[in-house]
């Protein structure tokens, strides 16, 4: 598959936070409430619908400057787990009663699985949240990170972290359907491949929403 790159005229806009302004104007003050979950439609239906009301979790969508411009962090989920293992996902997983918000949520999972320190993050706002069909009701929390950091997976949770340019991302012809048998009937996902990584599934779903509705627009 043949990658485009979307440019923003590279370091000089961005230093001018242009391209971040655009973005934050995209996004939601605060995260939307969890009574409007009963309005979403999951991302597949399951054979048997659910009766608990959806659990909630966060994932950080994290822009890091780099010399050549924003990249946006993932990480390969560890093979030995038993949920999605061997996936790729943005960081973030449940909310704890602990966390004050979303926000919150999303920053102490980033700290657990890459060690982000949440110090260095400032949280530009918040996408429309995203229910899955195993009845997750997602909040993606959009921020950028300050420090240059290196990041780490932990062992326990993550076996990479990796960074795709801010420009792969927003070229929505780099974007393709991946189809899934699940129970015997076929549905897709977006996916999005960037060197070895294929990413699917949720997370491709919501960096496609992250291109569609937040990146979508930008005139340098």
């Amino acid at each position: 598959m043949h990658i485009t790159w979307v440019s923003f005229r590279s370091l000089n806009i961005l230093k001018e936070h242009n391209i971040l302004s655009h973005i934050a104007q995209n996004l939601s003050v605060t995260p939307a409430p969890e009574s409007e979950a009963a309005e979403l439609v999951p991302d597949w239906i399951p054979d048997v619908a659910f009766n608990d009301p959806p659990v909630s979790a966060a994932v950080l969508i994290a822009l890091v400057e780099r010399a050549g411009g924003f990249n946006l962090v993932y990480t390969l989920r560890s093979r030995g787990l038993r949920a999605h293992s061997g996936q790729i996902a943005f960081p973030g997983g449940k909310i704890d009663a602990t966390d004050k918000n979303p926000g919150a949520g999303a920053l102490r999972e980033a700290h657990e699985e890459i060690g982000l320190d949440p110090s260095d993050v400032t949280i530009l706002g918040y996408m429309p949240p995203y229910l899955t069909g195993t009845n997750y009701l997602i909040t993606p929390v959009v921020a950028t990170v300050h420090s240059g950091p290196v990041f780490v997976a932990n062992p326990a949770e993550g076996d990479e972290v990796f960074e795709v340019p801010l420009g792969i991302v927003a070229g929505r012809q780099n974007f393709s359907k991946f189809s899934i048998n699940r129970h015997g009937r076929e549905h897709s996902t977006w996916q999005l491949i960037f060197g070895v990584h294929t990413i699917w599934g949720i997370t491709a779903n919501l960096s496609y929403n992250f291109m569609d509705l937040v990146l979508s627009g930008y005139k340098e």
